[in-house]
């Protein structure tokens, strides 16, 4: 079957609950992964928006999740260390960890989750952008697994 990732939260190409949205409590979705490749040493995770009017807006940025991690539960704190040793980055609200689905009113806009095994931890510091974690995941990348929600207002 290989890397997988999933939610309980929504079907796959399905919509987002308001819940994970910035219409509702925006908490960040339950997400679990199986099939991890052989030597992953961590997980870096990116969720972005490539409907936005300006171009693919970032949600969230998380990475050096430990190599154990097969899940991520609801609702992950909004801190850029969490208590695992995992870091959050900068999202294109530039705050820190997940921001939700937040479209313009009209069609609805594609959510990607995709979740990269790689084969080392980063030396990032806290707060990257997606641009600073894609640089530092080159050549690290093991599989990508990933998963789309679609939003509109």
């Amino acid at each position: 079957m290989g890397f997988v990732l999933t939610t309980n939260a929504f079907q796959t190409d399905g919509m987002v609950p308001k819940k994970f949205t910035c219409d509702g409590p925006d908490v960040s979705p339950p997400l679990e992964w199986s099939g991890s490749p052989p030597g992953t040493q961590s997980f870096g995770l990116i969720a972005d928006d490539p409907d936005a009017p300006g171009g693919t807006w970032v949600h969230w940025v998380i990475y050096n999740l430990p190599a154990a991690a097969q899940a991520l539960p609801e609702g992950i704190p909004k801190e850029t260390e969490l208590a695992d040793g995992a870091r959050q980055g900068r999202n294109d609200f530039r705050k820190i960890g997940y921001g939700g689905p937040c479209p313009p009113p009209g069609p609805a806009h594609r959510y990607f989750f995709k979740l990269y095994a790689l084969d080392a931890k980063l030396s990032l510091r806290p707060g990257a952008t997606k641009s600073e974690l894609e640089g530092a995941m080159k050549g690290h990348i093991l599989a990508e697994a990933s998963l789309i929600g679609r939003y509109q207002r």
